[in-house]
């Protein structure tokens, strides 16, 4: 059944849906309120202590030689102890990143890998690629557990949900489709085909799908509301993102540009800019404390701005050529960048490694 259009506030269309997956889990804790900068007089008896200021990652602590070709995108897993790296060779490999070992190689695609992710419990993986198949694997063994066909194009991106029961996959044919892990049934058990074109980056809270398209479109899907929250961009979608503490979108297009949405009324908050971002996907993300907006950048380097002033805190040179992708530690100030062949792996400056992890 399709939706049908409800009413619309603040430029936004807003959409009921009929949704059959649900998602369950704890809420943030963390509040990030960007309109009131300073707190309400009256409302503590104590001052806050104050809060250390956030460091970045500027020091270069390791570099992976993949070997997988060039490397189309880097992925923490949910405790930031290893990460996935996607290769053009067909392979997926898992890392521990601070001591650049390598524990497993994934083979089974059919052609390049670029997107994977992590189950909450670290025993599965997912992965899409230009085969247009999305893989479950299993962690341990190295194997295929399942793999599920029915795109009509490249898989751009994947996610679990939270209990990883369901994957969630995004193709250049412009469609969502959702997958039961637990079913041994071939088809999805539900297609999100609203987008006009490819979809770009698909994320996934507890009870909410976060969509990027090509058609200029973020999407955000409610599913215990049952409703669809579309903000229109206005230049293609790269890639989008929750913050940390869950009440903001972060967006990234072609026109060189970061967006901040407010996620209840898609007002817009803030923009960032001066990298580069013209031709290729790139990842965007928020520091583990939802403190700076970060972004790769074809320029060879990874931008770094002040959420609430919108200011450049740092461009930290990278290489030379574009940086593909970058991952965010969850709850360190940790940084994955993905250019070429390799991945290196970005500490803050008083970092010290423990002996092997450095």
């Amino acid at each position: 059944m399709k939706p049908e259009e409800t009413g619309s506030r603040s430029g936004r269309t807003i959409i009921g849906l009929h949704p059959s997956v649900g998602f369950q889990g704890a809420e943030s804790s963390v509040h990030t309120d960007l309109k009131r900068r300073g707190r309400d007089p009256g409302t503590m008896a104590f001052p806050e202590p104050k809060p250390r200021p956030p460091e970045l990652p500027q020091k270069r602590l390791k570099t992976l030689d993949c070997g997988q070709g060039a490397v189309r995108a880097v992925r923490f897993n949910v405790d930031g102890n290893y990460c996935l790296t996607c290769g053009s060779d067909k392979t997926l490999k898992l890392w521990n990143p601070l001591r650049g070992t390598l524990l497993r190689t994934y083979s089974g695609h059919g052609y390049e890998v670029l997107d994977a992710a992590g189950s909450f419990d670290n025993s599965s993986l997912c992965s899409g690629g230009g085969d247009k198949a999305v893989v479950l694997w299993d962690v341990a063994s190295g194997q295929v557990v399942r793999k599920f066909r029915g795109h009509a194009g490249k898989v751009n991106t994947v996610q679990f949900n939270e209990e990883a029961t369901v994957i969630l996959s995004g193709s250049i044919d412009s469609s969502i489709r959702c997958w039961d892990c637990r079913s041994r049934r071939p088809e999805p058990v539900q297609t999100l085909d609203e987008a006009r074109d490819g979809v770009s980056c698909v994320k996934v809270s507890d009870h909410e799908v976060l969509a990027g398209s090509v058609d200029g479109r973020v999407r955000r899907y409610d599913l215990r509301k049952g409703q669809l929250f579309s903000d229109y961009v206005g230049s293609p979608i790269t890639c989008t993102c929750f913050s940390r503490d869950g009440q903001c979108t972060l967006v990234s297009s072609l026109d060189s540009t970061l967006r901040l949405l407010d996620k209840d009324t898609g007002e817009l908050l803030g923009e960032y800019k001066g990298h580069k971002n013209q031709e290729y996907k790139l990842d965007c993300c928020l520091s583990e404390r939802d403190t700076h907006v970060v972004s790769c950048s074809e320029d060879g380097k990874v931008f770094f701005w002040d959420l609430v002033e919108g200011a450049l805190a740092l461009a930290l040179p990278v290489g030379h050529g574009v940086v593909q992708s970058l991952a965010y530690h969850p709850t360190e100030p940790c940084l994955l960048t993905a250019m070429g062949g390799s991945v290196h792996c970005w500490r803050e400056e008083a970092y010290e490694a423990e002996d092997g992890a450095g």
